[in-house]
């Protein structure tokens, strides 16, 4: 019989499904880095969204065969030592393409049309007390015409690209496979900062693309553009973007951070300005999003335990 622990159960603040196998099922709202060997012991499947399985770990569970990862990135699972015990290793794939589309579009829109800005003038009395019908202290630009920058097409990016030729802008990509889309031109990264008024991150966390964006690919960005971020914090050199953001020179929409919960001493949570807007990890979190991974979830562990496993990383 199977034995599945459920490390952090309140990530996923859905309806999850019993495996229809026969199983002893034990969760946990949270688990400590410190706590994982001991409430996997006798564990054959784990299941994790953001806990860290590394190879201290791993080396001290003889009988855990499967991780089920309640995300799509695994950098908090150590594959290289998941391979060498055996243990199989199965993610969660396309489960928002509508909610992380969306975000990273209110994102866009919000930052091009300073809501933020102007929702604070408002709640500070400004509106009711000017001469006109309306306030324009801050500037309003239009997506429509824009040319639109997606680094990494897979299935988010080219989501976001048909979004954005929806609001009627012109969509470059980087990516490193040729892209046989007629709809979109593609670029070197560099060539694409310089020409993009929107920039939008699409791609996972790895040791060559963390800190893809530093100070002098910032330096690189036209005037005004705006950097989106929903994919993940370490893309990004943070105190190099929060120096920028600082000048007023570029804007920035961010989900996520390169530690999270963040330290409070992150350069991005100090920021008060009306060119950045920081939202807490929730572009992947809307009701339809949550509920489709965890049927994936559960449809990847009964999948394995049937002997036909999908979705290994």
């Amino acid at each position: 019989m199977h034995r599945i622990v459920f490390l952090d159960r309140d990530s996923l603040p859905t309806r999850v499904r019993a495996p229809v196998f026969e199983h002893v099922w034990q969760e946990h709202d949270a688990t400590q880095a410190h706590e994982v060997v001991e409430r996997l012991a006798g564990a054959t499947i784990a299941i994790t969204n953001k806990v860290p399985l590394r190879a201290a770990a791993l080396e001290q569970l003889p009988d855990l065969k499967l991780v089920a990862v309640a995300a799509t990135g695994t950098d908090n699972v150590d594959l290289a030592a998941c391979r060498a015990r055996g243990i199989a290793v199965a993610n969660i794939r396309d489960y928002s393409l509508v909610s992380v589309p969306e975000h990273s579009l209110a994102l866009m829109l919000a930052l091009r049309r300073n809501l933020r800005a102007y929702a604070d003038d408002v709640e500070a009395g400004q509106w009711e007390t000017s001469s006109r019908f309306c306030l324009l202290g801050h500037p309003i630009g239009d997506l429509a015409g824009s040319r639109l920058g997606i680094v990494g097409y897979g299935a988010l990016g080219r989501k976001v690209a048909a979004l954005g030729r929806a609001f009627g802008m012109q969509v470059s990509v980087t990516a490193r496979s040729r892209i046989d889309d007629g709809d979109v031109t593609q670029l070197p990264l560099d060539e694409l900062l310089q020409q993009c008024d929107v920039v939008s991150l699409h791609l996972p966390l790895t040791d060559e693309t963390r800190n893809m964006i530093g100070a002098r690919e910032l330096a690189l960005m036209k005037p005004g553009a705006l950097l989106i971020n929903t994919a993940r914090g370490g893309l990004v050199d943070e105190a190099a973007l929060a120096d920028v953001l600082a000048t007023g020179r570029i804007g920035a929409g961010f989900d996520v951070l390169s530690k999270e919960p963040p330290s409070p001493d992150n350069p991005l949570l100090r920021l008060r300005l009306p060119n950045f807007i920081l939202t807490p990890h929730v572009a992947w979190a809307s009701a339809g999003a949550m509920q489709t991974l965890a049927d994936m979830l559960v449809d990847n562990i009964e999948a394995w335990a049937a002997g036909t496993p999908r979705n290994l990383v």
